[in-house]
């Protein structure tokens, strides 16, 4: 069984997952008090499924971006997790998970975090001939503004948006076909999935070396 850990934001996942079913999944907004409700919360899901950590036998995280704060908690505690129990620990980048849970379509996606000061973290995908989103390369970040600026083709958007933001990229109907709030949600489920399969394929992390995506080297993104 596999656990997974998403701090990466205000949002914090965990999800429990055998390759077959997700044993368990609980997700909630923290307001940046990871430090605190993690770990309680981990404990309670186990609770809940009859499960215990002589079950796990992999752990999967989610590496950002997002608050630097956040993503240090999760990342801690998984790494704790790791070298105590010597499980394999797999890294996946916070967008892939989004983009993992979005219908595939012929037509570019572009996933959301926020990342502080009306800032966007933006990552662009497209549809492998293998059926899944394939990141396009490295994350951006960038407003509003000039996210719209960059579509000049019919393009999928997707994950953390303010009301505001939703609705000013609503009337761009002709070009964007926006993900609705559920869609945008980063379940911990995609995240247990894709962890699952690097696992699977023999392709882990360094506990020890492994670390999180800041998008400003020194510099703290809120989330």
């Amino acid at each position: 069984m596999l656990l997974a850990v998403d701090t990466s934001t205000t949002q914090v996942g965990i999800a429990l997952y055998d390759g077959v079913q997700i044993i368990g999944e609980t997700l909630w907004h923290g307001k940046l008090r990871h430090t605190t409700s993690l770990a309680p919360a981990i404990a309670e899901l186990f609770k809940r499924t009859n499960a215990t950590m002589d079950d796990l036998a992999a752990l999967g995280v989610a590496l950002g971006p997002g608050s630097f704060t956040s993503l240090r908690v999760g990342l801690a505690l998984v790494k704790g997790l790791a070298l105590s129990r010597h499980l394999p620990l797999i890294g996946i980048p916070t967008l892939d998970s989004l983009a993992a849970a979005q219908p595939l379509r012929d037509i570019p996606l572009a996933a959301i975090l926020q990342a502080g000061r009306g800032r966007l973290a933006l990552g662009w995908y497209h549809a492998s001939d293998n059926g899944v989103w394939q990141s396009d390369g490295e994350i951006s970040v960038l407003n509003l503004d000039e996210l719209i600026k960059t579509i000049e083709s019919p393009t999928m958007i997707c994950g953390e948006l303010s009301e505001e933001e939703r609705s000013i990229l609503a009337k761009k109907r002709d070009l964007i076909e926006l993900g609705s709030p559920v869609q945008s949600t980063r379940r911990p489920a995609f995240l247990a999935e894709l962890a699952w399969k690097r696992w699977q394929a023999g392709d882990t992390d360094e506990a020890a070396s492994l670390a999180p995506i800041y998008l400003q080297v020194g510099a703290s993104i809120p989330a």
